[in-house]
Order: structure tokens, then C-alpha cells, then sequence
């Protein structure tokens, strides 16, 4: 049927600044020439994470570059997009956000099985500085042992 896009962007940041505690797939509301844009892999996660709006969850700061050869229906890199979860998700996220020290960021963007794009949030708790350097101490090693196995 369709041939399966292999794009799929990361937040790297996240996993340095935030302990991931849950992830959930969410659809994007997405114009024509941003899924243009995200199939030449022209999108940025950083800084990018997620509010609640009158009862809807938004995505802010994720930036999707404007497509090359688009006219003047071209999107705006920068704006907010709605996305799309189960009703009792969204409820069960309301929940979790308004309790001291979670959040929800954008982790990764990929494409289905059924071609339609997906973003996948994590509900996050921040780390504190000391957390950060036992993160770098255990990439290091990683790093480290990698080296003595080749």
C-alpha cells in the first residue's frame, strides 16, 4: 500500500533534563506542507513541550521548517499544534501535570505503520544538577567500555 517513511526525530534534551516517568502516542493536527516538511526531516524538538488549553493539549515551540516548494500556503515554523489523544488519557495527564514537579515534553516524532505522523510525550519530572552529572558520569562510561570492546 504505502511505502513506510523511516523519519523519526528525537528530543535528546529531555532525556538529560528530565526523568521520563511515562510515555503516550498522540496524533498531530498538522497542515499539508508540514508533513512535507517532516518527511525531508526539517523538524526541531527542542525546547518544545506541552500544555493544556480549555481542555485540549497543545504542542508549543516545536518547530517544523517551511516547506521549500510551498506557495503562500505555506504554515507558520513556530506555531501551536493540537494533538490528539483518548479522552480518559488527556484526563489522566490533566491530572498528573497539575502535581508539583511533572511536566510534559515532546520526546519523538515519527511516522506509523499507516503513514500518519505521531508524537510521542512523555509525562517528565525534572532532574536536579546532581542527577545531570551522574548522567554524564554513566555516558562516559558507556563510552569508555565501547572503546575497550573494539
Amino acid at each position: 500500500m504505502f511505502k513506510a517513511s523511516n523519519v523519526e526525530i528525537k528530543n535528546r534534551r529531555a532525556t538529560f533534563d528530565y526523568e521520563l516517568v511515562e510515555t503516550f502516542t498522540a496524533g498531530v493536527v498538522l497542515a499539508g506542507t508540514e508533513v512535507k516538511a517532516i518527511r525531508e526531516g526539517k523538524v526541531s524538538l527542542a525546547d518544545s513541550y506541552c500544555f493544556f488549553a480549555n481542555g485540549e493539549l497543545w504542542v508549543k515551540n516545536m518547530h517544523v521548517t517551511e516547506y521549500r516548494f510551498g506557495t503562500y500556503t505555506n504554515h507558520f515554523p513556530k506555531r501551536d499544534r493540537k494533538l490528539l489523544l483518548h479522552k480518559k488519557e488527556l484526563q489522566k495527564l490533566q491530572r498528573k501535570v497539575k502535581e508539583k514537579g511533572y511536566t510534559l515534553v515532546a520526546y519523538r516524532l515519527f511516522f506509523n505503520e499507516k503513514n500518519f505522523v505521531k508524537l510521542e510525550i512523555a509525562l517528565a519530572r525534572g532532574k536536579k544538577s546532581f542527577d545531570k552529572r551522574e548522567s554524564i558520569k554513566e555516558k562516559d562510561l558507556r563510552r569508555e567500555m565501547d572503546r575497550r570492546e573494539d
